[in-house]
């Protein structure tokens, strides 16, 4: 069994459909242990509110997804415990305090953070904490 820290960017992809939605979801049918920073929750929904403000789906459709969501078991860590960590982060690597707070809780629990955004990965994955971080297509079968 596997631990991992997943991000936003890769739990919108377990409901709807984008690029990389299959590796994403290998994640859920393998046998992994998933932890996040309560911030996910917000981001996710930030993310579906967006969809619903362009159209692309309704307001029931975002509701049902969030619960969907809601009912997996991940194991949550609360920011409160590692906001110093990834404010230290943030202040090294020069990205946001969000995107720490998912590698920081990496650090905490030893783990990979996995995540389909691009721009993230490009910018840590030749830097000091690219042995935190793995690609979401790079994901082991």
């Amino acid at each position: 069994m596997s631990l991992f820290v997943v991000d936003a960017s890769v739990a919108i992809k377990w409901f709807l459909p984008e690029n990389h939605s299959d590796a994403a979801l290998r994640l859920l049918t393998q046998q992994h242990t998933l932890y996040a920073p309560d911030l996910i929750f917000s981001e996710f929904s930030n993310v579906l509110w967006k969809r619903v403000q362009k159209k692309e789906i309704s307001k029931s459709e975002a509701d049902s997804t969030l619960d969907g969501l809601l009912a997996l078991h991940l194991q949550v860590q609360p920011s409160q415990a590692i906001v110093p960590l990834a404010l230290e982060i943030a202040c090294r690597v020069n990205r946001t305090v969000y995107d720490s707070l998912y590698l920081a809780a990496a650090i905490v629990f030893s783990s990979l953070l996995v995540t389909a955004d691009a721009k993230l990965y490009r910018a840590l994955s030749k830097g000091p904490l690219s042995a935190q971080l793995i690609w979401v297509e790079d994901i082991p079968q």
